[in-house]
């Protein structure tokens, strides 16, 4: 149990950057990107055949960030220049990049399993360091041990690395750049009466948005040792889980909140699944159908909960209304009666 949910947090973590992607496109922008699907694919797919061809983890790392970058912004050029329908230009560009994946693969999957990728690299310093011998002696006292994964490096760096992006993010959003992309999302009419480019705020947008999708890619293949080119199916109903967990259990009452918010709910809609997962009548295929599930339940209970204030709120003000008109009828008799 403690290793399943350990490693549901290992990997709601690297997911996590992935979620802040699809925050900055559907939150920020408003802008319905279903290119995550295969920007993420694209991301796992520049990382795994460089490291193949020999290159260094880190820069195949970097490598599929921007390449996820160039996606994102052919995206928003479909849309700005070529006047595509938002979602019809995430579509085609999600259609495209499944050739384009085959073609930068050259076969339908690369296994890693004998690659040094990020991750071999963080194990093999994490063990140089010898950090392990004192956790695994705290979990000895708290009395735990042998329940949880020998090593604890990826889970940190990992979550040192998704923080930055959050910073990068929560930093940038406070930009003039960034606060131009907040508002082209929230009106672009009163942006443009400012003589604003809002295109090359969407493209812009949608390109950091994609980015962050491949970033995460590279690392999901990384971590699973293998980049297939159909592992990118559903994985905008991933991000948007994650974003809508967050949000109902966090809240976003500011920006460095909402994107702590989108990192944890991408960490707990992980859990979710791995617990989901251990139930008898559940199988490996029925992610998808728990996904749906999760987001369907995200969805409906904020507006049950509300919706159920707002009844309790509005009962309390007619009780109120009523004791008030009692009370003026009271007075009203007694002042009758004095007469």
């Amino acid at each position: 149990m403690f290793t399943a949910i350990f490693g549901s947090i290992e990997s709601g973590v690297i997911y996590a950057i992935m979620a802040l992607g699809v925050y900055l496109s559907f939150r920020i922008l408003d802008f319905p990107d279903l290119t995550v699907d295969g920007s993420f694919v694209t991301g796992a797919a520049t990382a795994a055949t460089l490291i193949v061809s020999g290159v260094n983890p880190f820069l195949a790392t970097v490598a599929a960030l921007l390449v996820g970058f160039v996606a994102g912004s052919i995206t928003g050029l479909l849309h700005t220049a070529g006047k595509i329908n938002a979602l019809l230009s995430g579509i085609l560009m999600m259609i495209a990049l499944y050739s384009i994946n085959l073609r930068i693969m050259g076969r339908s999957n690369i296994p890693l399993l004998n690659e040094e990728t990020v991750f071999t690299t963080i194990r093999d310093s994490w063990s140089v360091l010898n950090i392990d011998p004192a956790l695994n002696h705290l979990l000895t006292i708290i009395g735990i041990e042998g329940s949880l994964p020998k090593t604890w490096g990826i889970l940190t760096i990992m979550m040192i690395v998704t923080l930055l992006f959050k910073w990068f993010t929560d930093w940038f959003l406070q930009t003039e750049i960034g606060l131009a992309l907040r508002a082209t999302g929230n009106n672009k009419r009163m942006i443009r009466s400012f003589s604003a480019n809002t295109n090359m705020f969407i493209i812009l947008g949608l390109g950091l948005s994609n980015a962050m999708v491949a970033f995460s890619g590279a690392l999901i293949a990384q971590y699973g040792a293998f980049a297939d080119v159909g592992m990118g199916i559903g994985m905008i109903i991933i991000g948007l889980a994650s974003v809508i967990i967050g949000e109902a259990l966090f809240g976003t009452k500011t920006i460095a909140r909402a994107t702590l918010a989108v990192i944890g709910g991408a960490v707990i809609y992980r859990i979710v699944v791995s617990l989901a997962l251990r139930a008898q009548f559940l199988e490996t295929g029925d992610v998808k159908l728990i996904t749906a599930s999760i987001v369907i339940l995200a969805l409906i209970l904020p507006q049950l909960i509300r919706s159920h204030k707002e009844k309790k709120q509005k009962e309390k003000k007619r009780l109120n209304r009523l004791r008030v008109e009692g009370g003026k009828d009271e007075s009203h008799v007694a002042v009758k009666s004095d007469l």
